[in-house]
C-alpha cells in the first residue's frame, strides 16, 4: 500500500469514513521521500526500539518498522485505530497504543516495550502541541538517545536557536538544558495532505545528561519562563514583583555580574543558572 499516494489515502480514509480534524492538527505526509529520510536520520536500525507519537495513517510508522526491531506508536484519535490496523497489518513489530502522549507514562511504556533495546523517539508532531510535548519528553528524562520530530519551520528555528542570541527563548533554553538540537532538513507545505499554511522542518535533539546542576530546576525554569514572558522589558522589570522585590533581584544580578539593563535573550544558560541559584531558595519567579 503506497501510503504517500493521494489516491490511495483518499480511498483508504473513505472506506473508514475518516475526516480530517483541524483541532487535532492532522496533516498526512504525501511526499514519498520524507519519511524514509526521517526514519534513517531518526536512528531506526537493528537493535533499536522507536517510540512514535501521532502516527496518523502510519506513513512514518511503516518506514520505522522496516528498519527498527520494534515500533510503538501512540495515537490519540480512536478513528485512526482501524486504519492503522490495516496499514500496519504486515508489520508484527509495530504496536499501536491508544492514548494521549501528554498524559501517558511514557517511561513505563519504554520500560515495558523496549527491554534490551536502545530507544529513539521519532514523530511528525501536530503543530499545536509542539512545545508542550517536546518539553515533556525532555523533562521526563526518558532513557532515549535522540528525539527526531517534524515541526513548523519557524518553531524549528526557535528550538535550535543558540542561547544568548536574539532568536533564543524559553523553549530553546529548555531544550539546550537537556539536549543538543540540530535542524536536519526542511519540508515544504506541499508535502502534506491537506497542505498547511506553513513550511516544516525535521529536527533532531541529541539527548545528553544536563550540563548544569542548579539548586532547583523548578526555580530555574520558572525564572526562564518569567524572563521571556515579557521579553521586550529588561530582566529587572520582567521579573520584579511582590514575590521577587527589585532590591533582591538587583542584588542577585549584581552578584552574578549582570547589567541592570540586561534582557532575557542576552543571557546564556550558565548565567540563568547562576542567577537562579543567587536568588532566595524557594523563590519561583512569576509566570
Amino acid at each position: 500500500m503506497r501510503l504517500s499516494d493521494i489516491n490511495v489515502i483518499r480511498e483508504l480514509l473513505g472506506r473508514h469514513g475518516f475526516r480530517f480534524s483541524k483541532a487535532l492538527g492532522q496533516n498526512f505526509l504525501i511526499n514519498p521521500s520524507v519519511c524514509p529520510r526521517m526514519a534513517e536520520m531518526g536512528g531506526a536500525a537493528p537493535g533499536v526500539g522507536v517510540l512514535e507519537i501521532g502516527p496518523g495513517i502510519g506513513v512514518l510508522t511503516v518506514e520505522l518498522a522496516q528498519r527498527a526491531d520494534k515500533v510503538v506508536a501512540v495515537e490519540l484519535d480512536d478513528r485512526l485505530l482501524p486504519v492503522l490496523a490495516e496499514t500496519l497489518a504486515d508489520y508484527p513489530n509495530a504496536k499501536v497504543i491508544h492514548g494521549d502522549a501528554m498524559k501517558l507514562d511514557l517511561g513505563q511504556i519504554i520500560a515495558e516495550e523496549f527491554a534490551g533495546l536502545d530507544v529513539a523517539i521519532c514523530a511528525n508532531l501536530p503543530y499545536y502541541i509542539t512545545s508542550p510535548i517536546i518539553m515533556k519528553l525532555l523533562e521526563d528524562k526518558l532513557p532515549v538517545r535522540s528525539i527526531t520530530v517534524m515541526v513548523q519551520k519557524e518553531a524549528a528555528d526557535r528550538i535550535c536557536a543558540a542561547p544568548g542570541t536574539r532568536e533564543s527563548g524559553a523553549l530553546s533554553l529548555g531544550v539546550s538544558y537537556y539536549a543538543d538540537p540540530e535542524i536536519l532538513f526542511k519540508v515544504s507545505r506541499g508535502s502534506f495532505m491537506p497542505a498547511p499554511n506553513v513550511d516544516s522542518a525535521v529536527i533532531r535533539l541529541n539527548v545528553r545528561p544536563p550540563q548544569y546542576a542548579p539548586r532547583s530546576e523548578k526555580q530555574l525554569f520558572g525564572l526562564i519562563k518569567a524572563a521571556f514572558g515579557q521579553r521586550r522589558k529588561t530582566l529587572m522589570n520582567a521579573l520584579s514583583s511582590k514575590a521577587l522585590p527589585k532590591d533582591v533581584l538587583a542584588a542577585a544580578m549584581a552578584e552574578v555580574g549582570l547589567s541592570p539593563t540586561a534582557r532575557a535573550e542576552e543571557l546564556t544558560m550558565d548565567q540563568f543558572v547562576r542567577l537562579s541559584d543567587a536568588l532566595p531558595e524557594g523563590c519561583v519567579a512569576p509566570r
